[in-house]
């Protein structure tokens, strides 16, 4: 394959695994409603965890997060420089958001985000899931954590890494998450949020 294909193909290649369903291969393995029909309508983790299968929700994280996961140890494997590696964080993350074979409407990323920096550097992922287990575990808010953790993510990078490509990746995906949480952040604020393990309605 030629050099100058290599980093294209990589990017091609995380966008199309993260875009791989995993909400909605879960919840078809396990005899459940499309997570897309109920709760926030989110294909993802957390709403999976609404229709009070357990085990459809880990599978769900479990899959979202190593398809990051997968994808970052991939190009660090390819010793890829950091523009190129920070492009293919891009790619899986941004897959999962906007996956090709949902039509462009997919989860909110958190489970991938965490894979992603869980092979960028697992001090910085456990840092950050640190901040999200803290904050889920102590108010019972997915959406709140998960905004915590992408505000903190970025500023760990950057301590840790430098202000280099990658940590502009880290925080470009920290806005995003963000940004697919706004809804989260309105009903945060008029006490509407559902909390972590809420039935669907």
């Amino acid at each position: 394959m030629p050099a100058d294909l290599t980093v294209p193909l990589a990017i091609l290649a995380a966008y199309l695994l993260g875009s791989v369903p995993f909400a909605v291969i879960s919840s078809r393995l396990f005899g459940l409603a499309d997570p897309r029909s109920y709760g926030s309508g989110n294909p993802g983790a957390t709403n999976v965890l609404r229709s009070g299968n357990k085990a459809a929700a880990i599978f769900t994280l479990i899959g979202d997060a190593a398809k990051g996961w997968l994808a970052v140890f991939l190009a660090k494997a390819a010793a890829f420089e950091p523009t190129a590696l920070g492009l293919v964080m891009l790619a899986v993350f941004f897959g999962h958001l906007f996956p090709v074979f949902l039509k462009f409407r997919g989860g909110k990323g958190v489970a991938t985000a965490a894979g992603v920096l869980l092979a960028l550097d697992p001090l910085i992922g456990l840092c950050t899931l640190g901040v999200w287990l803290c904050i889920a575990l102590g108010l019972r808010y997915s959406s709140l954590a998960a905004i915590c953790a992408a505000v903190a993510a970025p500023l760990l990078s950057v301590w840790l890494r430098g202000p280099d490509a990658v940590s502009i990746a880290v925080g470009v995906m920290a806005a995003a998450l963000i940004g697919k949480h706004w809804h989260n952040l309105q009903r945060l604020l008029a006490g509407t949020e559902p909390r972590i393990g809420a039935k669907k309605k």
